[in-house]
């Protein structure tokens, strides 16, 4: 969790967001159809590079009077626009931002926040300079499934493990199997995220293996097993490939919580099994939106209400900085250190930054962990969960 609370802007309640989207591919048209229905937004503009692409995902949608165009804050401006939602590939999660961050929008981005975690703080410290709020859209947190095994894992006292096994053989085509961590650094974010969610404690440190199955289709390595330490002593473990054919998992992994009072089973579609000491757990059934149209619920209601998303980039970026740690992990064959990675990502964001609004307010942090959170020591190997 993040040790820096946000201030932004809280927006009228009395209209619909007026919204600019950026970025009209393939996952575009998916955020393009949440935005249509959605009644507290208004889609107003979609900015693409390739204008032919813009305009035939509008077309498709049916819809008429959107402004198009190849810049941000220009289109956001002809438009009245009050909020930007970044879908664009996350090599321009970093420009689109702050560009629009800049142009006093809050935005909403598709994970990850960014290729690195030093880009990642760069980010965190862009929102702060400008004054608005950045949210990172990690998707998967707003499964019903997930937000009901949290509520069970609530009732089952100090959890001790977690895991989750990740199994599926997409045959994707293009960059992902030419990518070289292309299971931890393509899909492994979001267990990774979801564990933070689902226990309330960050990531202290991860030993990791990855490893390419002799059979498989992708170049780099497609299979993966990391162990985390996290911050309340629970032990986190995550194990998968993407060249698994056969019985193959849910999107969303299956999990177990195991805890002094008990244990929860998530097959990551239906509900959750527990069995709990205590005896039989009612589960209530989750009601809100799920997937990306949760994420656009939570983004709303934050610049209605002024609280603080879960989403929020100070936060997430704990998130991308597990995936880093579990990369150099398995290139060193050692354990990592969250607390190193940070503190080597906040020495590259200080260098690397050419904003000087952007790298006073980098350079006023009193260390990356004071403002981003996260735990500043490692619990002494054994420690009892909390």
């Amino acid at each position: 969790m993040s040790a820096f609370e946000p201030d932004f802007a809280v927006l009228p309640r009395a209209t619909p967001l007026k919204v600019v989207q950026v970025g009209a591919g393939g996952m575009g048209r998916a955020w393009i159809a949440a935005l249509q229905a959605n009644p507290d937004v208004e889609l107003v503009g979609l900015v693409d590079l390739d204008l032919a692409t813009a305009r035939a995902a509008v077309q498709d949608a049916g819809l008429a009077g959107l402004v198009l165009g190849t810049s941000v804050a220009q289109v956001a401006a002809s438009t009245g626009a009050e909020a930007v939602v970044n879908v664009t590939v996350p090599a321009a999660h970093h420009p689109v931002n702050v560009e629009a961050l800049f142009a006093g929008l809050p935005v909403l981005c598709e994970k990850p926040v960014a290729p690195t975690v030093a880009e990642g703080l760069s980010l965190a410290a862009a929102a702060e300079a400008s004054g608005q709020l950045l949210m990172i859209s990690q998707s998967r947190r707003y499964f019903h499934g997930l937000t009901q095994l949290k509520a069970a894992a609530g009732q089952l006292g100090g959890i001790g493990v977690v895991t989750t096994e990740f199994f599926k053989a997409p045959h994707f085509g293009g960059f992902r199997e030419e990518m070289a961590h292309v299971l931890l650094v393509d899909m492994a974010i979001h267990q990774f995220d979801a564990v933070r969610f689902l226990l309330d404690q960050d990531p202290v440190s991860v030993y990791c293996e990855e490893f390419n199955p002799a059979w498989s289709w992708y170049n780099g390595n497609a299979a993966a097993t990391a162990v985390f330490q996290m911050s309340g002593g629970t032990r986190y473990t995550y194990t998968g490939s993407w060249c698994a054919d056969g019985l193959e998992t849910s999107w969303n992994g299956a999990w177990r919580v195991n805890g002094a009072g008990g244990t929860a089973l998530w097959d990551g579609a239906g509900e959750p099994l527990v069995a709990a000491l205590s005896g039989p757990v009612a589960l209530e059934p989750a009601s809100h939106a799920e997937e990306i149209s949760g994420a656009l619920v939570e983004f709303v209601s934050a610049l209605r209400t002024g609280t603080v998303p879960s989403g929020e980039v100070h936060s997430n970026v704990l998130s991308l900085a597990m995936v880093e740690a579990s990369v150099q992990s398995a290139g060193r064959q050692e354990k990592v250190l969250i607390r190193d990675v940070l503190d080597r990502a906040y020495a590259e964001a200080l260098a690397a930054e050419r904003r000087p609004d952007v790298r006073a307010t980098l350079a006023s942090w009193e260390t990356p962990h004071a403002r981003i959170g996260g735990p500043r020591h490692v619990e002494p190997a054994g420690s009892r969960a909390g």
